[in-house]
């Protein structure tokens, strides 16, 4: 028998952080990541400008060694951002940063949940392009039984390196649950459904994000702007898929639009 904690026999799955997509990845055919604040709001960011973009663990002296492996730019904290290193994981540094074609965007978080993916292909899921990712995912077979599809909300980390589950990575798997659950049916997990629910019942999305404790953290620390981007529901139709070690985009569709 299956274990319970793989939620077998769903089409759709949701669950946290790292731990939970090396759990999963074995046991579905892709992987979304959702990292709202804001790995993937940021990969979303450049790849609709065309770049392609690198994950890397680890944001250390290593990442300069693998940008210029990758003959790619770097992207600095969103603090150490400057005329000379314009990318950061800031959403906002990245709109108002020159093209680059190949970015290395390090992230502990969303950087991790790709790599312990493995070989199971990963998309890069946000609010900005959620629609975009469902129906990517419904036209490429994933989200049934046999083909199943994990949503893996990357959460936070608290000081001592746990995970903090985040509101804002919640209802962004909830809205790209919703766009897929109108090709699939009812095929989700109760994890995935209640994702689906906290997506439905929140009002007003950019409020409750910018109102969340990962949200008041960023306007606090004067990246407001951030927040703004990351809530720019089906903004984008872009769809990141990773690709020989880098997202790019997948799909040039033109998702419809939803509501919370």
């Amino acid at each position: 028998m299956s274990h319970p904690h793989l939620q077998s026999g769903h089409g759709v799955r949701f669950e946290w952080g790292p731990t939970g997509a090396q759990r999963l990845a074995p046991h579905v055919s892709c992987v979304v990541i959702v990292d709202v604040l804001s790995f993937t709001t940021a990969v979303t960011v450049v790849a609709d400008a065309g770049t392609r973009v690198f994950p890397y663990r680890w944001r250390d002296e290593t990442a300069a060694v693998f940008a210029a492996e990758h003959e790619a730019s770097l992207a600095v904290g969103r603090r150490a951002a400057n005329a000379a290193s314009p990318w950061s994981l800031s959403p906002a540094a990245l709109r108002d940063a020159p093209f680059t074609p190949r970015l290395v965007l390090p992230s502990p978080n969303g950087s991790a949940i790709a790599a312990g993916a493995g070989g199971t292909p990963v998309v890069a899921g946000a609010l900005r392009n959620a629609t975009a990712v469902g129906n990517w995912l419904a036209r490429h077979g994933y989200g049934t039984p046999d083909r199943p599809v994990a949503l893996i909300a990357a959460g936070e980390r608290w000081p001592d390196d746990s995970l903090r589950p985040a509101l804002e990575d919640l209802i962004g798997s909830g809205a790209i649950v919703t766009a897929l659950r109108e090709h699939v049916g009812d095929v989700l997990s109760l994890e995935a459904a209640v994702a689906a629910s906290a997506f439905h019942t929140t009002r007003d999305v950019a409020a409750a994000v910018a109102d969340s404790a990962s949200g008041r953290e960023l306007v606090e620390g004067g990246f407001a702007q951030d927040v703004v981007i990351a809530t720019e529901l089906d903004a984008s139709s872009t769809v990141p898929v990773l690709t020989e070690g880098a997202f790019r985009d997948g799909v040039a569709g033109r998702p419809g639009r939803m509501s919370g």
